[in-house]
């Protein structure tokens, strides 16, 4: 896959309209090291948070999940818990898997004729870490032919001022797909996803697979729901993602 500094692959020409995805709980079966992460991020200064109360707030970006937990958390203490955070996180980088048919889903809706953007707000080397694993390879960096082929664009929290539920992210994914809300879909695992989309108008999948359920993805606005990757794949065709290729190139 070829890549530009900017986070898109090339060539994207012709693309019309196209699938953004969330990462850690929808591709990378990672939200659960994410709240073990914070968990310890916590511990160490001195705050006893629940652990299951941090999980329901992983995918909200880190200054949110803080604010969320810790209210009236000074500058200071929140820059060294998003620092513990990101160092406790990447010693579970061995451990990160795709789910099932992850890699199979990217490529099927690229061969669909749809765009295909990683609205991630993920640190550049977590995201860097996922990619790795969607094209193939080892968090460790052995990288062979995968979904990764498939990414048109992605993003990581640098492209945006306001993490999830706010639509930052999504919307610079757009701006480097060259789409518009109204062209896409988005696929997410937690209620912030689904949050996101609706702010600007983008219908959303919502998967089980990060730990959310039906019912609060449901509750939240999302237009369709599916166990994880491979349950979505295997219904594609009939998913707002199968009406979205009617009439694309390779459709």
């Amino acid at each position: 896959m070829a890549e530009s500094k900017s986070g898109k692959a090339t060539p994207t020409a012709g693309k019309r309209r196209g699938v953004l995805f969330d990462v850690d709980g929808t591709l990378i079966d990672s939200s659960y090291f994410h709240a073990m992460a914070w968990w310890q991020a916590f511990r160490r200064e001195g705050l006893d948070v629940q652990m299951s109360a941090i999980h329901r707030c992983v995918g909200m970006g880190g200054d949110k999940l803080i604010q969320a937990l810790v209210p009236g958390c000074s500058e200071d203490m929140q820059e060294d818990l998003k620092s513990a955070h990101g160092a406790v996180f990447s010693t579970f980088w061995p451990a990160l898997r795709t789910f099932d048919a992850a890699r199979e889903l990217l490529s099927a809706i690229s061969e669909s004729g749809l765009a295909v953007g990683l609205a991630s707000s993920a640190q550049e080397r977590d995201l860097e870490v996922s990619r790795q694993l969607l094209d193939g390879g080892s968090s460790s960096g052995e990288s062979s032919d995968g979904g990764g082929a498939a990414i048109d664009a992605w993003t990581s929290s640098n492209d945006a001022k306001e993490s999830k539920p706010e639509p930052d992210i999504l919307l610079a994914c757009l701006e480097k797909l060259e789409l518009s809300p109204e062209d896409v879909v988005f696929i997410g695992d937690a209620v912030w996803d689904v949050k996101a989309g609706a702010a600007i108008g983008v219908p959303v999948i919502g998967l089980l697979c990060g730990g959310i359920s039906e019912a609060e993805l449901r509750e939240a606005g999302a237009a369709e729901v599916y166990d994880n990757p491979r349950h979505l794949l295997e219904q594609l065709e009939s998913s707002i993602i199968g009406r979205l290729t009617e009439g694309q190139p390779g459709a």
